[in-house]
């Protein structure tokens, strides 16, 4: 049977944008709780400013706090050297660096243009190479809500930069929920040779309603790694309109209906995204928690009489 791998981003991607400050001891319960179901690799925290992200500010408190399961890697984004040397003195498994293709987005997010990013991430390698794995991520490598669509030799361009740096893995990223399955097919065609299968990851946002559609575009063209967020949490504070990511146990249950194995525990996760109003506040827009599975039958109602 062949199967996808998903990447649990709900901790670092869904937090930082919630208005709630989630207790780092719930943090800790929820990773746990995560690598419990099976994850391989969870996005655990990031390592920012506090004043930036105030949400992630206890990021080497819940690295310190995880029970570390074998098998799984804990990730964390870092912006700069300094992040990375939080990242190592942290223990991280993975680091993630993140710029955007689209120049409007990159300085609204990072203040700095992709190329002056992608030079500091040289940076970043002089301090952890050989020492932690590296993820590089092209943000709005579907489309910028300033600019536009933007053209396919300029994402790859930026891929062949990250692996001129000697990174091991590659994100596209739809950071603001833009791309159609026709894209995507085409873009991770394009890739896949730059990159590999076991090497390349697609994260998705369903601002749209896209997000799964996508999925299976890119799932179809080869792609084999998805990043998603449990409750269909997160979305881009810097993209108007931007919502969640694509929603963890709604791409494990379409998955596991098309007999494509996760190795993930669906009912686990159901279970851990109805507890996500407790943790945040408000309902999420995952569907799955809120229908149940679709083999979850019901008593049959009463027959009529005439």
């Amino acid at each position: 049977m062949s199967g996808i791998v998903i990447q649990e981003v709900a901790t670092r991607d869904g937090f930082q944008i919630e208005p709630v400050f989630v207790p780092t001891a719930d943090k800790i319960r929820l990773i746990d709780a995560l690598a419990q179901a099976g994850f391989t690799r969870i996005e655990v925290s990031s390592f920012v400013s506090p004043k930036a992200v105030p949400a992630l500010a206890d990021a080497a408190e819940v690295f310190a706090g995880i029970a570390r399961r074998p098998g799984t890697r804990y990730v964390a984004l870092v912006p700069n050297p300094k992040g990375a040397e939080r990242a190592l003195a942290a223990r991280v498994d993975e680091i993630n660096l993140v710029a955007s293709v689209s120049e409007t987005h990159n300085r609204a997010n990072m203040g700095m243009t992709p190329e002056a990013s992608i030079r500091g991430f040289a940076a970043i390698m002089d301090t952890v190479r050989g020492r932690v794995g590296v993820n590089a991520t092209v943000a709005t490598a579907f489309g910028c809500p300033f600019e536009g669509l933007q053209p396919e030799d300029k994402v790859l361009a930026q891929v062949e930069h990250y692996l001129d740096l000697g990174v091991d893995g590659v994100t596209l990223a739809d950071t603001t929920g833009m791309a159609n399955p026709r894209q995507v097919a085409r873009l991770v065609a394009r890739a896949l040779p730059l990159v590999g299968s076991d090497r390349l990851t697609l994260h998705f946002h369903n601002t749209r309603g896209c997000g799964l559609a996508n999925v299976l575009a890119a799932f179809d063209a080869g792609a084999r790694r998805f990043d998603a967020a449990l409750g269909g949490l997160g979305g881009c504070p810097f993209a108007p309109g931007a919502t969640g990511n694509i929603c963890t146990e709604d791409l494990a249950s379409m998955a596991e209906e098309m007999g494509l194995s996760t190795g993930l525990d669906l009912d686990a996760l159901i279970a851990l995204s109805r507890d996500l109003p407790r943790l945040v506040g408000h309902d999420g827009p995952g569907q799955v928690a809120k229908a149940g599975r679709p083999l979850d039958l019901h008593p049959a109602p009463p027959l009529k009489t005439a």
